[in-house]
């Protein structure tokens, strides 16, 4: 899977920069977390700092444009994003784990 980032806005208020992509894919949509993986180690980031937000691909076409926020770090994601967001992107599971143990 390939990776374009379209546009980067900076968005130092809430610790991150707001990502507009699009992916070049050969079979069915990506899944939100494979797309979150190939875009972080695009900009270099740890996985846990990346949210992606919304994908859209156009019946039978290979392209999909998507929106996604990289944080300076897990925890400022963790303090701004919805808990539905998180949930979505497998943000902070491995913590409520280890604390219910």
């Amino acid at each position: 899977m390939d990776v374009d980032i379209i546009s980067e806005e900076e968005n130092p208020m809430l610790h991150r920069t707001d990502i507009r992509f699009e992916t070049t894919h050969e079979e069915a949509t990506p899944s939100r977390l494979s797309v979150r993986d190939s875009l972080a180690a695009k900009l270099d980031k740890d996985s846990e700092e990346v949210v992606v937000h919304e994908l859209d691909t156009k019946f039978g076409m290979r392209k999909t444009i998507g929106y996604a926020k990289a944080y300076d770090s897990a925890a400022d994601a963790l303090d701004v994003e919805q808990d539905h967001m998180l949930e979505r992107n497998k943000i902070g599971d491995e913590e409520a784990d280890a604390e219910e143990a």
